[in-house]
């Protein structure tokens, strides 16, 4: 017995073309959440062409019902209070089932009049904007469902249906919590988010949290050459075609050969690169020292020593009890690790020294250089060495 008619729509598409279709439709809502809303709108990461951020708000005014102060408010709202009481969304206060099923709930909840005018400015305000996006949220919806049954019939109410979770479960879900759970840190930034896989590539780039938390202005959301960005290959497109500038891409330093000199040149690019430089502090310092002392441990201290590195660099706030008291284990009893771990407690307080003009930083981290040095220890030391090549180069590009 053959399927009715209307079974696959008025133009008769097979499933296989409704499977494309969707997946289509969903990546373009995605490169518009990842390109326009985030890096565009909330962060000022790029410019964009007025005729392709128009097509953004249109797609999801057609295919979220997303307003942009909205969202543009409450991610903002989100990097200035993250992992508090005040976060609209943050797994580590609402819980991760919560966050990850309820996502969109929460981002319902925190488009409050008071954060939409306190973190909402540069968003869009036109015509269209107050009479047509965010007046009639449901029309484009509802246009999109009509569409969907039209091209495929029944398995249109499929199509529609995984459209309209694709963002709510992917983006408000998974970002939001999984992305503030679990996964790796290239940087230790001062809150919980994770790179939660380093190819970016069904989220548009979104899967790199971290990187992103760490470097929240960067249009750029991989750092690593193992990682990938697909919304940065979008807006490389888009540049391509005049379409896009990207306007920051993370911090512009250089190393020059034979400078061996700190100076305030070298201050202000290790300031302005201080995530990366705790990070190589982590793998040129404490990753082969822990590693020394772990092969001339016996067993119960090898036992302590596991997993060390990444208890010794991690950021205060996120450090647990029980890693606490291996902290002060490590620290009572091997005295090298205590050391480096002294050390590098030191070097992030010299960053607070930022706020009280350029002497003082130059000083407290001439001061720390010294110090290094003094302890003899050759990690230190050629650390050290790697720091006062640190440049600001004369003239900064603005991609790369």
């Amino acid at each position: 017995m053959s399927l009715p008619d209307w079974w696959y729509g008025v133009l008769g598409f097979s499933p296989w073309v409704a499977i494309v279709y969707t997946l289509i439709t969903t990546h373009i809502t995605i490169v518009s959440v990842t390109v326009y809303l985030h890096r565009f709108s909330a962060h000022r990461a790029l410019e964009l062409h007025p005729g392709l951020q128009h097509f953004f708000r249109f797609w999801l005014w057609l295919t979220t019902g997303m307003v942009t102060v909205e969202w543009t408010a409450i991610h903002r709202k989100h990097h200035v209070t993250t992992e508090t009481d005040d976060d609209p969304h943050s797994p580590r206060i609402h819980g991760l089932r919560a966050i990850l099923f309820r996502g969109t709930e929460f981002y319902r909840a925190g488009a409050t009049a008071d954060t939409i005018d306190s973190y909402g400015k540069g968003t869009p305000s036109d015509w269209l904007e107050k009479n047509v996006y965010s007046r009639f949220l449901f029309t484009g919806i509802v246009t999109v469902l009509i569409v969907d049954i039209a091209l495929f019939g029944t398995i249109g109410i499929v199509v529609f249906g995984v459209q309209m979770l694709w963002i709510p479960f992917f983006a408000a879900g998974v970002i939001n919590g999984v992305g503030h759970y679990w996964g790796y840190r290239n940087f230790e930034c001062p809150d919980a988010a994770t790179n939660i896989v380093p190819w970016g590539i069904l989220i548009g780039g979104e899967e790199l949290h971290n990187n992103h938390h760490t470097y929240p202005n960067s249009a750029k959301l991989s750092v690593r050459p193992w990682e990938f960005d697909l919304g940065w290959l979008w807006i490389r497109c888009f540049q391509s075609l005049g379409l896009a500038t990207p306007l920051y891409t993370g911090p512009v330093v250089e190393k020059v050969d034979g400078k061996n000199q700190i100076d305030m040149d070298t201050t202000w690019a290790v300031l302005n690169d201080r995530f990366e430089v705790m990070a190589r502090y982590a793998e040129a310092v404490v990753g082969p020292l822990v590693e020394e002392e772990y092969r001339r441990a016996d067993r119960a201290t090898r036992q302590i020593l596991k997993r060390a590195k990444s208890i010794l660099c991690r950021e205060e706030t996120l450090i647990q009890e029980s890693e606490r008291l291996r902290i002060e284990h490590i620290v009572d009893n091997i005295p090298v690790l205590a050391t480096i771990y002294e050390m590098r407690v030191e070097l992030q307080a010299v960053w607070s020294k930022r706020g009280g003009g350029g002497e003082e930083l130059l000083t407290a981290f001439r001061e720390w250089c010294s110090n290094a040095e003094a302890t003899g220890i050759q990690a230190l030391g050629d650390f050290v060495e790697e720091l006062k090549s640190y440049s600001i180069p004369t003239i900064a590009a603005t991609t790369s």
